[in-house]
């Protein structure tokens, strides 16, 4: 009964999991464990998972179960998708039986060998050094008891629940990170757009001067010709507008069902293009500076990104 309500647990917390994490970002960070007892074995399961590209799954089992190795990787990758994953089974025998049996016609023989190489040698001695030989004990391979396999499972889906319940809280404190540092980008944004009449001042009261400085009369028309030409390559309108959407479109991202790493990584390389246009046209030191900083908050989003399921 114990053992049917555990697996309920899981299961139960699983299907939590699972409904949690369609509503929020996971880290690809965690860790999870469970412990089965059984009536002659301890097994402990721990799952342990670091970010990566794809999935890449490392499983280490007892020679015993490794028929069950193929659905338990299936279990493993349904439910974690992404990472570097190492899948542990540690079994511990608690109980007087065991599968080790020794062959006693085999150890008789090697004493019997031994004492005739050795006369003097005591019994004791030579049973010690017979059980070093090869083949005294044979490994007894029975079939893998169904029932304890699904108790096993069950506690294997409670490892999981763990470890996908510990991205989730990884994955809390990422999104965290990443809307402190979107609002950061946002309000530096509004500085670059504050001091952009002044850096286009700026453009005017060089050209004026240049002109005056040769000391020549210049044609009004084409003085404003030119002054039109160089505000426009000079205008980052453009470039506001679509960084500023992309600012909200990555706040709606994280927020929405199918939030994921490689789709906000996407969304944070459109930022740097924008970023790095700004930067390209500001030509105006206040604006470079605020520039700067906004690709410093950008390059912590992408670090963090990497870590994003």
């Amino acid at each position: 009964m114990n053992c049917l309500n555990t697996l309920q647990n899981a299961l139960n917390l699983c299907i939590f999991v699972q409904i949690f994490q369609i509503t929020m970002i996971q880290s690809m960070t965690g860790y999870g464990k469970s412990i089965v007892q059984l009536p002659t074995k301890k097994i402990t399961i721990e799952l342990k998972s670091l970010n990566s590209k794809s999935l890449d799954m490392n499983v280490r089992i007892p020679s015993f179960y490794k028929e069950k190795e193929l659905p338990l990787r299936r279990l493993v990758a349904k439910s974690l998708v992404r990472g570097k994953v190492d899948v542990s089974l540690f079994v511990e025998v608690t109980g007087e039986e065991t599968s080790t049996k020794i062959n006693a016609a085999v150890v008789t023989e090697y004493m019997k060998q031994l004492q005739q190489i050795a006369p003097e040698t005591s019994d004791a001695k030579c049973l010690e050094m017979a059980m070093r030989l090869p083949d005294t004990a044979r490994a007894e391979r029975a079939e893998i008891d169904e029932t304890e396999w699904t108790t096993i499972e069950g506690h294997l889906k409670e490892a999981i629940a763990n470890i996908v319940s510990y991205r989730v809280d990884e994955g809390k404190v990422l999104e965290a990170d990443f809307l402190q540092r979107n609002a950061n980008i946002r309000a530096l944004l509004d500085d670059v757009i504050a001091v952009d009449p002044e850096r286009i001042s700026g453009v005017k009261e060089r050209l004026q001067k240049g002109i005056a400085d040769l000391k020549e009369k210049v044609d009004e028309n084409r003085f404003e010709q030119e002054l039109v030409y160089y505000i426009e390559k000079y205008d980052i309108t453009e470039e506001k507008v679509r960084l500023n959407n992309h600012l909200d479109y990555f706040v709606d991202s994280i927020n929405s069902a199918d939030s994921n790493g490689k789709k906000l990584g996407f969304i944070a390389q459109e930022m740097g293009r924008e970023i790095n246009t700004i930067g390209s046209k500001s030509n105006y030191a206040p604006m470079q500076k605020l520039v700067v900083q906004m690709k410093d908050e950008l390059e912590k989003i992408k670090e963090q990104l990497l870590n994003v399921l």
